[in-house]
């Protein structure tokens, strides 16, 4: 006798495809049940809740044994509404495969796209079932177009696995299947498994489940075309749930190696990194509602631990590492009401048990208004949560108004700088912060050298950075979408301790934050809006006024369909409008699309009022010490307190300076006229020895302060003085003399290309202040910025004023050959081109485009 193939299989599928029904179905002809229950009736296997019964959708994933031919499948049902998508996302960890049911009346909804999504991101290889086909009007043909085109190539009808079309198409998905299919016109069914555990292809059937059509073949197929797990002999476990039961807490879990045996001792890390060790009391396998103990649960198991306080879901167990980051979050956060006189701290500690069972929940308090607040996926979860609640902990809560859960971000590069030194303590902290693409969320990593920190204080610093919600400073919402790097740090051998550095940290963070230009994040959706024809007008001016993005209107039939992506804020009671204006016949169907810029930041910034610098809970500023007492240092000062150097913008060497200058004084004395100016600003020039050029240090006012050269982020910046520019290039002062629009226009089109093949933002300046009346103007053409300046304002005036304000931050050149006006720009802080340095650059990356279109083209 062969080895038991042992399978976990999860269920998935958009609200009302029939999820629910197949698993039926199949527990059903695979004879686990002897009767056939049914949704709508109230008796489905594994609706097993009250709530669930009663609306006619699963809310919890439930687990059901199956034992099919020499098979032991494990079904996870997962939930298929969309409030209740986090329920979901934790059990596709656990999944050896998954069957995702579309219904055919509906097709891919918008929900079974994000569902596919997260199938690749857990790379969980997958069966299609296409349900409900006993009622739908749709050909099986334009339903395998739609599979192919909104979810992979590779999705194939198995139900014509016999024909030489089947064959033919398969081979296209894989070189193994290609290969085998020129060779013998055919393909077979080992090299159909490899490909399909490789997520190369997905086997499709059609069928009813509720008649039971196609039940059979897809239980066949899962036979035929699954592969044996193979697990390692060291015990490892994948903790995907926690519940409770009759005052008993379960902790659901994947048994990935080894074996578990009853009261033998766990070991683990709790969420703050704290190490933990249970002895595993009993274990359950849970079949719809019923159970059975056992002693031991072999790899490839899903079971239920009782006896663990500490795991948590998402949490590695023995050699099996803990998840990453869910790609669903709540968006809307609410206030919660505490109707029957419940005290805030015991109704704090009831949530926080519900929390435990579903992370995604965020029970937190908030301070400044003493109330409990909580974030959701959407409405139907507030009403579930209510009666869960009631029912649990026997206390009435009801909700206030929802309102969105918003996220910052930055949008280049900064140093955060943290110093915490009372009498006695001491600690400091670089960290590097720069954004990442939208969804990634954060990530912490060190490049500190091992000489500079110890690794155990970086070990500690990461903590202290991945243990706290650290929030932005435009709203006080959650920071996301960085990479925090620790790139330097300090401590004292004596009075170091380890608070000290969690103290540095959090301040380091924020006075990154202050740094920074932060960006405010919203959560979108995606949406697909399906209304009578006669309402397109209406429907594509609200979505304009949403902020929303959308493609044209396709037509089916008499419906026009609308698909794209507009803010939460906006959309949430958007099907309310839709049911009014459409009198019943227009539908929205709305996914999470994740975050993006807000559309209506000033809006929303205005209205929370924060206050980054009042936040006691997250301060910004520094602790040092001088003359044995500690003292506070404002965020923006700290540079110039701070014992490390700056990572980011370190101090120039003394040769380098001494070297720049003296080339900058040379060339001052073999200009007559510059050299004329230079003198009545800076007093006669006359030659010393190059020791006349280093700096003299000035003792410190405090201890250990020194001044710091200014942290440099974002881009670059490039300032051209345009008529200065025109009559100093001779093939432009020529076309001037002729025709001055010309010229003008000549240099704008050079000035695009030459940005374009640069990283910096240009801004091309032009005279106009002798035009009466004329206000000034700003043009953007292409990738640049056109100045004209306004009345009684000269090119060099404005260049002087924008230089002042942005050499503070950023990187600055002005290109010129205005002697003057060069002296003024130096003092500003920026560099200055000459009109013939200006004019070999460019040439130079003329002639680079000129030969990168030669070779490519």
């Amino acid at each position: 006798m062969t080895d038991i193939k042992r399978l976990v299989i999860g269920i998935l599928a958009h609200v009302d495809s029939g999820k629910t029904t197949l698993s039926e179905g199949m527990l059903y002809r695979s004879g686990e049940i002897r009767r056939l229950g049914r949704v709508d009736h109230g008796d489905a296997f594994l609706d097993t809740n009250e709530i669930e019964r009663e609306k006619g959708i699963t809310i919890f994933s439930k687990q059901a044994v199956m034992n099919f031919n020499n098979n032991e499948f494990t079904l996870l049902d997962t939930p298929g509404h969309i409030d209740f998508s986090a329920e979901m996302e934790r059990t596709l960890q656990v999944l050896d495969y998954a069957i995702l049911v579309i219904s055919g009346t509906d097709g891919v909804q918008n929900h079974t796209e994000t569902l596919w999504k997260l199938l690749i991101r857990y790379n969980v290889p997958t069966f299609i079932f296409i349900n409900k086909m006993d009622i739908s009007e749709r050909e099986r043909g334009k339903l395998m177009e739609e599979l192919r085109s909104r979810l992979d190539d590779g999705c194939i009808d198995f139900t014509e696995r016999d024909t030489a079309e089947f064959a033919e198409y398969a081979g296209v998905c894989s070189e193994e299947l290609m290969n085998e299919f020129l060779e013998t016109e055919a393909v077979s069914d080992c090299a159909l498994i490899s490909a399909v555990s490789e997520r190369r292809i997905f086997p499709c059937f059609f069928g009813s489940a509720l008649k039971l059509t196609g039940v059979d073949e897809f239980l066949n197929a899962l036979d035929r075309y699954t592969k044996p797990v193979e697990y390692g002999k060291e015990f490892g476990a994948k903790v995907f749930k926690i519940t409770e039961e009759n005052g008993t807490r379960l902790t659901h879990m994947k048994i990935t190696g080894g074996s578990l045996k009853a009261k033998t001792v766990i070991n683990g890390r709790d969420r703050d990194g704290a190490p933990w060790s249970e002895k595993a009391d009993r274990i359950r396998i849970y079949n719809g509602e019923k159970f059975i103990s056992v002693d031991a649960a072999p790899a490839g198991t899903v079971a239920a631990v009782a006896g663990l306080s500490a795991a948590y879901p998402g949490e590695g167990l023995g050699c099996e590492g803990n998840s990453g980051m869910p790609f669903l979050e709540p968006v809307l956060t609410y206030r919660v009401v505490l109707l029957d006189g419940t005290d805030a701290p015991t109704a704090l500690v009831r949530l926080r048990r519900l929390e435990q069972e579903d992370p995604q929940l965020h029970v937190f308090w908030n301070e400044p208004l003493q109330e409990i607040h909580i974030r959701l996926m959407g409405e139907v979860q507030l009403e579930v949560l209510r009666r869960i609640v009631s029912e649990r902990f026997g206390m009435e809560i009801d909700f206030g108004q929802g309102s969105i859960a918003y996220k910052e971000t930055i949008s280049g590069i900064v140093e955060g700088v943290g110093h915490f030194e009372p009498l006695r303590h001491y600690s400091e902290v670089h960290l590097i912060m720069e954004p990442r693409p939208r969804g990634s969320g954060l990530k912490f990593e060190t490049s500190c050298p091992e000489d500079v920190l110890d690794r155990n204080w970086q070990r500690l610093i990461l903590t202290h950075l991945k243990e706290k919600t650290h929030v932005g400073v435009l709203t006080g919402s959650p920071i996301t979408d960085m990479k925090i790097t620790l790139a330097s740090g300090r401590a004292h051998k004596k009075h170091t301790e380890g608070g000290d550095f969690r103290q540095a940290t959090y301040r380091a963070v924020r006075q990154g934050l202050m740094n920074a230009q932060s960006i405010l994040l919203e959560p979108f959706y995606s949406f697909r809006l399906e209304i009578p024809t006669e309402n397109v007008g209406r429907a594509m001016t609200d979505l304009q006024q949403m902020g929303a993005e959308f493609s044209q209107p396709s037509l089916n039939g008499d419906i026009s369909i609308i698909k794209g992506s507009a803010p939460v804020s906006e959309m949430r009671s958007y099907h309310t409008d839709i049911t009014a204006y459409t009198a019943g016949r227009g539908r929205l169907f709305c996914t999470l699309k994740g975050y993006d810029v807000c559309h209506n930041p000033d809006e929303v910034i205005s209205a929370f009022g924060y206050d980054p610098e009042r936040d006691i809970d997250n301060p910004c500023d520094s602790v040092f010490c001088a003359h044995g007492a500690g003292f506070s240092v404002r965020w923006n000062e700290v540079p110039d307190y701070m014992h490390l150097e700056s990572v980011l913008a370190p101090e120039a060497d003394e040769q380098d300076t001494e070297l720049r200058v003296s080339r900058y004084v040379n060339a001052v004395v073999n200009d007559e006229e510059l050299l004329r100016i230079f003198e009545r600003t800076y007093g006669p020039v006359k030659r010393r020895s190059p020791n006349t050029m280093r700096r003299h240090k000035k003792p410190d006012s405090v201890p250990g302060a020194r001044k710091k050269l200014p942290v440099l982020t974002g881009p670059n910046y490039l300032l051209v003085d345009g008529y200065n520019i025109i009559f100093a290039w001779d093939e432009l002062n020529e076309l001037a003399k002729d025709n001055l629009e010309l010229a003008r226009g000549t240099l704008i089109n050079r000035m695009c290309n030459y940005c374009g093949c640069k990283s910096c933002e240009l801004i091309l300046v032009f005279d106009a202040y002798r035009v009466k009346g004329n206000p000034g103007t700003v043009e953007r053409v292409h990738n640049i910025n056109v100045v004209y300046t306004k009345e009684a304002e000269t090119a060099d005036a404005y260049i002087e004023k924008v230089t002042h304000d942005l050499a503070k931050k950023h990187r600055v050149r002005v290109a010129t050959s205005d002697n003057l006006e060069q002296v003024i720009i130096l003092g500003n802080g920026a560099t200055r081109v000459s009109a013939d340095e200006f004019h070999k650059e460019v040439e130079d990356t003329e002639e680079e485009i000129r030969k990168f279109i030669k070779q490519t083209f």
